[in-house]
């Protein structure tokens, strides 16, 4: 009998001991996903002997992330995670309920997986997208839940083509935006084989794009149609009497604007002023008012006909130049007047003003206007500082003071000037990153003056508030300019100095999560500082 007790005491003084010795070797149980690796056997699964977790046993197993990778496609390859170890994000021994996979969907940086999302894509939730029926091949590993793994970026992936395979399915973006399917902004039919122009671009899409039903669908024909000829749309009222060219007589300006076709037409080149450009398309009478084609006319000059559209704006010395110094008979619009003539007047045209139309400048309303204008910036540009810099820095509205002529965004400021000196990070921001912020509304809203320099301006303060002294936070009595990292900051200078074994603990030992609000935060004040409040 006692030899029996004697084994049996054995017997559980040994399982205690292996049940000990696991719990002393396992750090916790591992996730419901990975729970067939649970057991000392299966350690190398996942770690390597005198090693840690390393990423390249992680995608050994998930080879769908590898081969992600490997393509350098996805969120895994993105600024936020590319040479991160995978247990950074996702580790595991936290028990079987843990979530091994975690991020906020609602703050999610989509154009990190290689997708942006605009227009009607930036609304809808990420249930719209990823779902199982839109994924050609499957690529995730699991067995329940949404992966977001395997989705196509093509719009035909989640989207009917509607032009049923007639069109190009590889860049529906090229005509079509992300706001709407209809109208399509992005279509341009001066770049198809069929540019239109006169008459046939005030045509409505419908007449030429007839709308039918095809595989019992709606369907309205945009390629396939024929348009070498005017006789594939239009009717030949003259029943071919004059041939299918009807180019000969018509233009796509006007029908009833008739060429002339007649041999006997009066050859001008034979006379002292030969019709070139837009002259060959004047009636006769118009030049030859008194009907005589014999009497002797004034042509030297352009005014010897036509009126001074400018109105005596280039006169000088009662002496007017002669419209052909800029203008030719090809058409009044436009000008010959260079670049190089402009830098000879008293406005030189340099950087982005060398690419700006005419008109911009010199038709602000009804007339043209080249004489006595106003030079200053503030003429032709709106100063949309007005009361939001102070007079001392963009003296009598020179916008130059900040601005050149190069862009608008070359900014040439010293902001050594104001309160608030440059330095680390803040070298490296543009001044609309600062200046301008989106409102409620998503309206941009611009403060200069109206900044006090203080950091919550424009950061965010994650403290929740913690550090407030007299209604302010003072981020600089621990952060820099260079980084986030809390340089600053001297333990020994709060309520409880680091001393022995505490000096080498890490601080979120001791300041934990706090989850009781909205914004989870890192408690650092208000925390209870006896010992068992670590240790137990």
């Amino acid at each position: 009998m006692k030899r029996r007790f004697a084994k049996i005491l054995i017997s559980i003084l040994l399982t205690v001991n292996i049940y000990h010795t696991q719990a002393q070797i396992s750090p916790g149980k591992l996730t419901s996903a990975h729970a067939k690796l649970e057991g000392l056997s299966n350690c190398t699964a996942c770690h390597e002997l005198g090693n840690k977790v390393t990423s390249g046993k992680c995608l050994e197993c998930h080879k769908e992330m590898k081969s992600l990778i490997d393509a350098n496609k996805g969120y895994h390859v993105s600024t936020d995670v590319r040479g991160k170890d995978c247990f950074a994000c996702h580790s595991d021994h936290h028990g079987r309920n843990f979530q091994i996979i975690r991020f906020d969907t609602i703050k999610f940086n989509h154009q990190l997986a290689g997708y942006e999302l605009k227009g009607k894509h930036a609304k809808i939730s990420c249930s719209a997208c990823h779902k199982s029926e839109f994924v050609k091949v499957k690529k995730s590993q699991k067995t329940s839940g949404r992966s977001y793994l395997g989705l196509d970026t093509k719009c035909v992936s989640c989207h009917v083509d509607y032009h049923q395979k007639t069109l190009s399915t590889n860049d529906c973006a090229s005509c079509h935006g992300h706001d709407s399917f209809k109208p399509a902004p992005n279509f341009k039919h001066q770049s198809t084989k069929y540019p239109l122009i006169g008459k046939h671009a005030d045509v409505d899409c419908i007449k030429c794009h007839l709308k039918e039903k095809k595989e019992g669908k709606d369907f309205q024909k945009f390629s396939g149609i024929a348009f070498s000829k005017c006789t594939d749309c239009h009717k030949d009222i003259h029943e071919n009497k004059f041939g299918q060219d009807c180019r000969k007589c018509h233009s796509e300006n006007s029908f009833h604007q008739i060429a002339s076709v007649s041999s006997n037409t009066f050859d001008h080149s034979k006379t002292d002023y030969p019709l070139i450009g837009k002259h060959l398309n004047v009636e006769c009478k118009k030049c030859h008012k008194t009907g005589s084609y014999t009497t002797p006319m004034k042509f030297a000059r352009c005014v010897d006909c036509h009126t001074d559209y400018h109105k005596g704006q280039f006169t000088r010395n009662a002496f007017t130049p002669d419209c052909k110094e800029c203008h030719n008979v090809k058409g009044f619009p436009g000008s010959s007047f260079n670049f190089e003539r402009h830098n000879l007047t008293s406005f030189k045209l340099e950087g982005a003003h060398a690419a700006t139309p005419c008109l911009f400048c010199h038709k602000k309303e009804k007339d043209w206007q080249f004489s006595a204008m106003d030079k200053r910036c503030v003429a032709c540009h709106e100063n949309i500082h007005k009361s939001h810099i102070k007079e001392k820095f963009i003296p009598e509205e020179k916008c130059e003071s900040c601005h050149t002529v190069i862009n608008w965004n070359s900014i040439a400021f010293d902001h050594k000037k104001t309160n608030f000196e440059l330095k680390g990070k803040h070298e490296n921001r543009t001044c609309r990153e600062c200046h301008f912020k989106n409102g409620n509304d998503q309206v941009a809203v611009q403060k200069f003056s109206e900044l006090s320099g203080d950091c919550e301006e424009c950061h965010t303060d994650v403290h929740q508030k913690q550090f407030i002294v007299k209604e302010k936070t003072d981020c600089m009595l621990c952060h820099g300019f260079d980084n986030w990292k809390a340089e600053k900051f001297d333990h020994n200078k709060t309520r409880f100095k680091l001393d022995g074994g505490h000096q080498k603990v890490e601080c979120k030992k001791c300041h934990k999560l706090n989850n009781s609000t909205s914004v989870p935060f890192i408690q650092y004040k208000n925390t209870e500082m006896l010992c068992k409040s670590c240790h137990k």
